[in-house]
C-alpha cells in the first residue's frame, strides 16, 4: 500500500475516533430522578381533595386558582400553583401534582404521584376533626389504597418499583397551633397539654408514627416541611387582640413556637436516617418571613401584611369568594387570603428549597 495512502486513513480513523468520543463527552448524562411525588399534609399542599368531602375548608370556586393554568379553582388554596407543583415540574416528573380523590385521574396521572393532603389537617388527631378534614391515619390509608390500585393495574413489581424511587412530601403542623392549640381547640387542647412543650412531644409522637408508616411502605426519600412563621399570618394577627391593636405586629410567642418546633424537627430527621432511607428537612420559615421583613425592599413585593382577597385580615376559603374584592394584581402581595401565600410567594419559597430538592436528586 503506497504509504501516502496509509498515513491518510490512519489520520481518517484518528478523526473518525475523536469525533465519536468528543460528541459522547458533549451528550449531557440524564440525571436521575424520581418516579414520582407523594404528597401528604394540609392546605398548604392540597391540590383539590377537599372538593370531594364535606367540609367548610374548600377553594374550588374564584378567585381561588384565578393565575392557575386555564385560571381553574382546582381546590388549592392560593391563586395559583403549590411549592409541590414547582418541585415536579423542576424535577420532570409531571407540571402539576393532582389530588388522589380526582376521580377523573388517569393511569398515567397516578403513576406519576399525587397529592392525599386536605386543608385543615394536622398531626393531632383532634385538628381535622374540627373542620372535618381527611386525618393524617386516614392519608395513610388512602396510600395504602393507591398502593393496592396500582399493583391491579400494573403488577406489584412494578408498584413496588415506583414506590421505592419516590420522593415523598410531608407538609403539616400549622393547624395543629392556629386551629386547635391556640384557637377552637384550645378548651380541649390546654387542659390535656397545660403547655406548648407538653403540646408539641404530642406532635412529634405522631410525626415520628407516620414516617415510620411511611417508611414501611417502602418510602425512601421523604422531604418534611417545617412551621411557617405562623405569628405574623394576617388572620392570626387580627385574632390575637394585642397583635391588632398595636401596629398588627407579628405575634412573637407564636413565632417562638415555630422556631423551637423547627429545631426539634430539624434533629429528629437527622436521628431517624438509616442507610435505606433519607429524611430532608425544607425551610418555609425563614423565605416566608424575609418576605414579610424584606419583601417591599428587596424582593419586588408592594404587600407584605395582608391578602390580596377582601380585606385581607381575615378572609380565607368560604369567606374569600366571588363576592370578595380582589387586589389587581396577586404578584404585588405575599399573601393570597389572610392564610395562605400566592403563587409568586409559594415560587419565591420553592427557589430557597431547590438546594434541598436537589441534594434529593444527588442521592439517586
Amino acid at each position: 500500500m503506497d504509504s501516502s495512502l496509509l498515513l491518510h486513513n490512519i489520520i481518517s480513523l484518528l478523526f473518525i475516533f475523536f469525533t465519536i468520543n468528543y460528541s459522547q463527552s458533549q451528550t449531557p448524562v440524564a440525571k436521575p430522578k424520581p418516579s414520582a411525588l407523594f404528597v401528604f399534609g394540609d392546605s398548604t399542599v392540597d391540590a383539590g381533595n377537599n372538593n370531594f368531602i364535606r367540609t367548610p375548608m374548600k377553594s374550588n370556586f374564584p378567585p381561588y386558582g384565578r393565575d392557575f393554568i386555564n385560571h381553574i379553582p382546582t381546590g388549592r388554596f392560593s391563586n395559583g400553583r403549590l411549592v409541590p407543583d414547582f418541585v415536579a415540574s423542576y424535577v420532570g416528573v409531571k407540571d402539576s401534582v393532582p389530588a388522589y380523590l380526582d376521580p377523573t385521574l388517569r393511569i398515567d396521572d397516578l403513576m406519576t404521584g399525587v397529592s392525599f393532603a386536605s386543608a385543615g389537617s394536622g398531626f393531632d388527631p383532634l385538628t381535622p376533626t374540627l373542620s372535618g378534614a381527611i386525618s393524617l391515619e386516614q392519608q395513610m390509608k388512602y396510600f395504602r389504597e393507591y398502593k393496592s390500585k396500582m399493583e391491579m393495574l400494573i403488577g406489584k413489581e412494578r408498584t413496588v418499583d415506583i414506590i421505592k424511587r419516590a420522593a415523598f412530601m410531608l407538609s403539616a403542623g400549622t393547624n395543629d397551633f392556629i386551629v386547635n392549640y391556640y384557637a377552637l381547640g384550645e378548651p380541649i387542647s390546654q387542659v390535656l397539654y397545660p403547655n406548648v412543650s407538653s403540646y408539641e412531644n404530642l406532635l412529634f409522637e405522631n410525626i415520628d408514627q407516620f414516617l415510620k408508616e411511611l417508611m414501611n411502605e417502602g418510602a425512601r426519600k421523604i422531604a418534611m416541611v417545617g412551621l411557617p412563621p405562623m405569628g405574623c399570618l394576617p388572620e392570626v394577627i387580627t385574632l390575637n387582640r394585642n397583635a391588632a391593636m398595636n401596629g398588627r405586629e407579628c405575634v412573637a410567642t407564636m413565632l417562638s413556637v415555630a422556631k423551637d418546633y423547627n429545631v426539634i424537627l430539624q434533629n429528629k430527621l437527622k436521628a431517624m436516617q438509616t442507610s435505606e432511607t433519607k429524611f430532608y428537612y425544607a425551610d418555609i420559615y425563614t423565605p416566608l418571613l424575609d418576605m414579610i421583613q424584606f419583601g417591599k425592599s428587596k424582593l419586588g413585593f408592594e404587600e407584605v401584611s395582608t391578602g390580596c382577597c377582601g380585606t385581607g385580615y381575615i378572609e380565607a376559603s368560604i369567606l374569600c369568594n366571588m363576592n370578595s374584592a380582589i387586589c389587581d394584581d396577586a404578584s404585588k402581595y405575599v399573601f393570597w387570603d389572610a392564610v395562605h401565600p400566592t403563587e409568586k410567594a409559594y415560587y419565591y419559597v420553592f427557589t430557597t428549597i431547590r438546594p434541598v430538592v436537589d441534594t434529593v436528586l444527588n442521592d439517586y
